[in-house]
Order: C-alpha cells, then structure tokens, then sequence
C-alpha cells in the first residue's frame, strides 16, 4: 500500500513510500553510527528538510526512534543537520537552513 508525502497546498512535489510484497526480509543494517555507516555500497540516505532540527529530534525520541547522528552545524552549507534509523535500519537525514 503507497503512502505520499506532499508539502501543504503544494502539488509538485511529493514522495511515495511503498511497502509490502512477498519477499523475503532483507536484513537491516542496524546503524548506531554515522561514519560506521559510510563502509556500506549502494544507495547511504535520504534528506528531509525541517524548520527544526532539534523539535523534529525531540518527537522522534519521544517515540523511542534510533538516533544516529546528534545535530551538528555544517557551515560550508549552512545548514544543521541530524541522522535517524527508521524500523529498518534505513538512515534520514535532518536538514535546518541556519544563519
């Protein structure tokens, strides 16, 4: 069953997300650590950009999500940025436009 992710009022852009199906499960790669994760081939993550890096981490942990990589500022692009692991072991990145 698709689910979509779509920005308020907005119709162009969205992500679909997709699950289900019969095969068999793949076995997660459990990151606990950022750099630990970058030894892997193949597609790393995906970016999600949030008005709040530190609210967005705060309900995340509330619901007792893995959280990867604390927030830390990465000037050269202006941005603070986190990681999380969803259920699967799959990494999210948080990404807040700053100063």
């Amino acid at each position: 069953m698709p689910g979509y992710l779509v920005p308020p009022g907005s119709d162009d852009l969205f992500v679909e997300i997709l699950g289900g199906g019969d095969t068999p499960h793949v076995e997660a790669r459990p990151y606990t650590d950022l750099g630990d994760s970058l030894k892997y081939a193949g597609l790393h993550h995906f970016c999600m950009d949030v008005t709040s890096v530190d609210e967005t981490l705060a309900v995340l942990r509330e619901r007792g999500v893995t959280i990867v990589a604390e927030p830390f500022v990465l000037p050269a692009i202006r941005r603070k940025l986190a990681f999380f692991a969803d259920p699967f072991g799959n990494l999210i990145e948080l990404s807040e436009l700053v100063g």
